[in-house]
């Protein structure tokens, strides 16, 4: 999917929200959000459960409507199966008995996009399948069996089905979640080298912030129809936070960690390393 070239001669955004607004309802989820995420740039979105986390990332699949405003994906109106959109979902464990290899499933990333038909699109899709594959280290298993592999294992091919079809853009929601720390780093890694080599634009639903703040250009942070869009020195401050939250809010720096008190969500507080402004982590 190519778009029509802008009029100043610079490339479109990878998404841009004007004025966006959902509702639900009475109830308003969240309204004239306005973003701009160019090509390139890490952005993780930040908010308690029910806040429109998950909904943006619909919005921006164009599979839920804006009740207000606009909504473009790579210089488009967003539309549901978009080319140029990758996709990575929630973690979630594959029954062990699915007759389905490693490959097919990274392999239905492809499906809806036109490789065309005969031997060389057949081979066309499994060059591509292949290359997705080694691209997240899963080569060695790419025929086994799908609900026999590890839950990062699964999350490895998940990642791989949503890079297969060279997207512009990548939406994770919640991506390592139930994962433990070494997979985490795993996925964290694999979707920043992503978009460092190739340019692609990643929106990040995340409560474990820890393992990708340091890769984070910008945090969009989502509380009761609230939002803040800034850089993390700019958004993980106790007065943006108490602002949005309207109560008290204390970011605490505990051995290099930024601890948010004052946050209760299910009987847990955000925790989350920021890195030292200009001192990034990279």
């Amino acid at each position: 999917m190519t778009g029509p070239p802008p009029v100043d001669g610079r490339e479109p955004a990878a998404v841009t929200l004007r004025g966006a607004t959902v509702r639900f309802g009475a109830r308003t989820l969240w309204e004239e959000l306005d973003l701009e995420i160019p090509r390139g740039e890490f952005v993780a979105v930040l908010g308690p459960n029910g806040s429109g986390k998950t909904t943006l990332l619909r919005v921006l699949l164009g599979l839920q409507p804006l009740d207000a405003g606009e909504v473009l994906v790579d210089g488009h109106p967003a539309r549901r199966g978009g080319e140029g959109i990758g996709y990575v979902p929630q973690q979630k464990a594959l029954p062990e008995d699915l007759p389905l290899r490693a490959r097919d499933l990274v392999g239905l990333g492809l499906d809806g996009h036109h490789l065309g038909l005969g031997l060389r699109g057949r081979r066309e899709r499994n060059r591509r399948v292949d290359a997705a594959l080694d691209a997240v280290g899963a080569g060695r298993y790419a025929r086994s069996p799908v609900g026999r592999l590890s839950g990062g294992e699964q999350q490895r091919l998940r990642v791989a089905q949503a890079l297969v079809g060279d997207p512009r853009v990548l939406l994770c929601d919640e991506p390592l979640l139930s994962l433990d720390l070494a997979h985490q780093r795993t996925v964290s890694r694999l979707i920043d080298e992503r978009r460092r080599n190739a340019g692609t634009a990643v929106v990040f639903v995340t409560h474990e912030i820890n393992p990708v703040l340091p890769l984070v250009d910008r945090v969009l942070y989502l509380v009761d129809g609230r939002f803040r869009f800034g850089t993390p020195e700019e958004v993980m401050t106790s007065e943006t936070l108490s602002g949005l939250y309207r109560t008290d809010v204390e970011v605490l720096r505990v051995r290099e960690r930024l601890v948010v008190v004052g946050v209760e969500e299910s009987g847990h507080h955000h925790d989350a390393v920021v890195p030292a402004p200009g001192g990034a982590a990279r």
